[in-house]
């Protein structure tokens, strides 16, 4: 299972219904991995938002803790396909949750996140958590 930027955010807030979320996972033996977009948004939210360096050192452990899954040929094609179909029927979402969505459908893996948005992406496998 990959774990939506809204997600990880959630855990790093230590927001309750994503702990418990991890939890759950972790009991039912899920393996669970981050995508090289979602480590893009989170520094980019470090930086932007000016983050304390405690903050950046949580993300820094966390991320390090967890398999990554990159951005290839193959999941870039994806994406693109993905972002191609969402423009042309008017329901465009943001570039880097194409590029996870590519991501997770190249890979075969289930999205965990808060964004419905999500759920317009064809063959894109998504499992919604309450915040």
């Amino acid at each position: 299972m990959i774990l939506d930027t809204s997600f990880v955010i959630d855990l790093i807030k230590g927001r309750p219904n994503a702990v418990s979320k991890l939890k759950e996972l972790e009991k039912e033996n899920v393996p669970y991995s981050i995508t090289s977009p979602t480590v893009y948004e989170l520094w980019s939210g470090l930086v932007s938002l000016e983050k304390s360096e405690k903050e950046k050192q949580k993300t820094t452990s966390l991320i390090s803790e967890q398999i990554i899954y990159f951005l290839d040929d193959k999941s870039a094609e994806e994406a693109g396909k993905i972002d191609g179909k969402l423009i042309k029927i008017g329901k465009m979402i943001e570039p880097e949750d194409c590029m996870i969505a590519g991501i997770a459908v190249t890979n075969n893996q289930k999205l965990l996140t808060k964004d419905p948005h999500f759920k317009r992406i064809e063959g894109l496998k998504v499992e919604l958590y309450v915040n």
